[in-house]
């Protein structure tokens, strides 16, 4: 993220990581007849029900194989519905087809805001945090370089404070976290891992180490995202990192123009289809175009249908495809090149985002979202220099 660059005065800070959790969805007590048996051959799309050891659950959206004791949580495919009573054999698959074949990877996300501890103002009390945003998943930045090891900010390490501590504390609050691996400034992983091999195994650190479902790379700048061999080195590593681990989801996180991924973005995507890399979700930034001001909700939307079509001709898929495939990572409040998100454009873009059945949705960062008190203005480290309540971003993001 650019406000690093900008802003970065702060000491480097420590550490963390963790495993994903889920949030049991309340089930009602009201005993109804029970759906035909769930079976793991049988597709599901959205609103077809089941029963599962007592219980009918319905789908969110397209599903196989996911059985529903194990995937109802709050961010899951399935909702539970509550305990059924008697049982009822299982049928032919639904009467309804699939819109299209299942997207493969690319599932639904919680919306997971960057969280940079230490630096600009972390929430101090992040159970509390949690609890008043209704925020479940955190994307931790930002995992760095020393050498080919994996660090957090350049120093320390994988398990040492602020990180660790924050990330403990989201664990044991029930959340999630992903590490935003790389970005805007600092000495990274891509450039220092001499090759593919040497990369996937201080990508498997980190996720060895953190106990990890899910790692983000955040290509930027021009060491990797505009440096090609270092670019193929990165999708060569997740290739090996996506064999070895098939359950951990991969994501690609760069920037964009307001029409769509520029020359080094559809390369990028390009190569992810020739080397096989089996990316689950690739993220687009949408600020930062150079304009200044300037209409961002419609600048998102158009960098996102964008690289709809650009998934669409690389991959060959459908639209419903492309976008499960697809992440937004916007800027709350004024960005570095004085743009403006307000809370009402982030509502708009949360829906469109929503509406369409994108696989992410985050921004930059917990620590901006508040207005400023001290006349700050621009593209600060502790808040977000327009009019907005205390953690709105991050209230209006847990809705997506």
């Amino acid at each position: 993220m650019k406000l690093r660059s900008k802003l970065l005065t702060v000491a480097a800070v420590a550490v963390a990581g963790s495993a994903l959790a889920v949030l049991p969805m309340a089930a009602s007590n009201a005993a109804e007849a029970c759906a035909p048996a769930w079976t793991a051959s049988q597709v599901y799309v959205g609103g077809n029900t089941a029963s599962q050891s007592g219980h009918n659950y319905r789908a969110k959206w397209w599903s196989q194989n996911d059985s529903p004791a194990t995937h109802s949580g709050q961010w899951d495919v399935w909702a539970d519905q509550g305990v059924c009573g008697g049982t009822t054999p299982p049928t032919d698959p639904p009467t309804t087809p699939p819109p299209d074949n299942p997207p493969p990877g690319g599932t639904k996300m919680a919306s997971a805001p960057y969280l940079y501890p230490g630096w600009g103002s972390p929430p101090t009390d992040i159970s509390g945090f949690m609890r008043e945003t209704n925020i479940r998943a955190f994307t931790i930045a930002f995992v760095l370089a020393n050498g080919c090891n994996p660090v957090w900010d350049g120093g320390g390490s994988l398990t040492s404070a602020p990180h660790f501590t924050t990330v403990s504390a989201i664990k044991a609050a029930g959340g999630s976290v992903v590490p935003s691996i790389g970005g805007w400034q600092g000495n990274k992983l891509g450039p220092n891992c001499s090759t593919p091999q040497a990369l996937a195994g201080a990508y498997q650190k980190v996720i060895d180490t953190l106990g990890l479902s899910a790692i983000d790379i955040d290509i930027e700048n021009t060491d990797e995202f505009e440096n090609y061999t270092v670019a193929d080195r990165i999708v060569d590593a997740l290739a090996i990192i996506k064999r070895n681990n098939p359950n951990v989801k991969t994501i690609l996180t760069f920037g964009t123009t307001p029409t769509g991924p520029n020359a080094h973005g559809i390369r990028l995507i390009q190569q992810a289809k020739a080397k096989n890399a089996n990316i689950d979700i690739f993220t687009q930034m949408p600020f930062d175009f150079g304009v200044g001001g300037g209409d961002m909700y419609n600048a998102t939307v158009g960098a996102t249908e964008g690289l709809k079509n650009q998934l669409r001709s690389t991959f060959g898929w459908s639209d419903q495809q492309a976008y499960a495939h697809m992440g937004i990572s916007g800027m709350n409040g004024v960005s570095d090149q004085s743009e403006i998100t307000t809370p009402q454009t982030w509502t708009r873009i949360r829906d469109y985002a929503k509406g369409k059945g994108l696989a992410r949705f985050t921004f930059w960062a917990v620590n901006r979202d508040r207005k400023c008190t001290d006349g700050s203005t621009g593209a600060v480290s502790h808040c977000s220099s327009i009019n907005q309540e205390p953690w709105e971003f991050t209230k209006i993001s847990a809705g997506f």
